[in-house]
């Protein structure tokens, strides 16, 4: 059962995200030193009531439950409870249509022949919209969801060519008549739900779509690692190749990549940067609630 939290339009939450990114870049560069609530606001130049309203607005828990969530402690506790979490989905059944959080999600894949011909004869939607972790990118095909990208004010375009760089000869064209009820179906908890399920293509190698679809098997609240997926897989070498698979991940956050760590707990290797990595898993640990009590 997910925590309660204050209903937030996406504009409001990608407002009260860039205040929440200055936090997170502090707590990130400085979070063996513990900092204090008043520390972290004065850096901002608010009150420590102010900045302890619009964190837990955003995040659903405070600044320092937050900074407990990413401390390498954390991350290691995650794992020490997740060392078989991959085993648990596929023995609770959700090897078909895969569970992500209370977000249903059924998903295919392309044919490898667009694939190959690098999305020549996809037709591709795009548009960017607010989301809790700044500007998104979302694009679609007429199957579903194909991307889901990040971008910081002024990285937009930046974002845009390197999702396009994928399937250089697919067809692109802006949409956000059709992107937005997408957008806010994702980043609005409310609107999980099972009867309405999110329907994702996958378009990327075999190898990269086995790992793909591994990702959506790591529950809210969990984390799993490299090897460990490589394992599942049954290739227990391939932790490198998994690894650069899993930074190929075209359609994040709804496809969990943020859940793979390190072996030794360490928050590494997101392709739109670790202090956003921390900042969904720690928006995560607000909607999971009873998990952060169990660490």
């Amino acid at each position: 059962m997910m925590a309660p939290r204050a209903a937030l339009s996406p504009r409001e939450a990608a407002r009260d995200y860039e205040t929440v990114r200055r936090t997170l870049q502090t707590i990130t560069e400085g979070w063996r030193d513990q900092p204090s609530l008043e520390a972290l606001a004065g850096d901002l130049g608010l009150e420590p009531i102010q900045l302890q309203r619009v964190f837990s607005r955003w995040a659903g828990i405070t600044p320092k439950q937050f900074l407990q969530a990413i401390t390498l402690d954390h991350a290691r506790a995650l794992l020490r409870q997740s060392a078989t979490v991959l085993d648990a989905s596929y023995e609770v059944g959700l090897s078909g249509p895969a569970r992500l959080h209370d977000l249903f999600v059924t998903h295919e894949a392309m044919t490898p022949g667009i694939y190959r011909a690098k999305g020549e004869g996809a037709v591709i939607s795009w548009g960017f919209h607010p989301s809790p972790f700044g500007m998104a990118l979302v694009m679609a095909t007429e199957h579903g969801l194909a991307g889901l990208a990040f971008a910081d004010p002024g990285e937009e375009r930046a974002a845009l060519d390197d999702m396009m760089e994928r399937w250089p000869r697919a067809t692109y064209a802006e949409d956000l008549a059709r992107t937005a009820p997408l957008a806010e179906r994702i980043f609005s908890p409310d609107a999980w739900a099972a009867d309405t399920p999110l329907r994702v293509v996958l378009i990327g190698t075999d190898f990269e779509i086995r790992v793909w679809e591994t990702l959506l098997r790591i529950p809210l609240g969990r984390a799993t690692t490299y090897q460990a997926i490589a394992e599942r897989l049954g290739k227990p070498r391939a932790a490198r190749a998994v690894g650069r698979a899993v930074g190929r991940n075209p359609v994040s956050f709804v496809v969990p990549c943020h859940r793979v760590l390190g072996s030794n707990g360490k928050l590494c290797g997101y392709h739109w940067g670790l202090t956003r990595k921390r900042a969904i898993l720690g928006w995560e640990a607000g909607l999971a609630g009873p998990v952060l009590e169990n660490l």
